[in-house]
């Protein structure tokens, strides 16, 4: 089940919930009992490198160069 990251704008206090995705627009009440509340945007971390590789030398099929060399 997914977690949701929220603040409470009257106490300012961060915390977690973990519900459906269907309810993650639903309100929630902070860990204090305030309801005046705001889910924040999360960023998700990937697995894999963190910089992919890079092509070496030129023109050699490493994407369009936008001199005219590709057909």
């Amino acid at each position: 089940m997914p977690r949701y990251e929220y603040r409470c704008r009257t106490c300012g206090d961060t915390f977690e919930l973990s519900r459906p995705m269907a309810e993650s627009s639903a309100p929630a009440n902070c860990p204090a009992g305030h309801d005046d509340t705001v889910k924040l945007l999360s960023t998700v971390a990937v697995g894999g490198t963190a910089s992919t590789p890079r092509p070496s030398g030129g023109g050699g099929g490493g994407g369009c160069c936008g001199g005219g060399c590709c057909g």
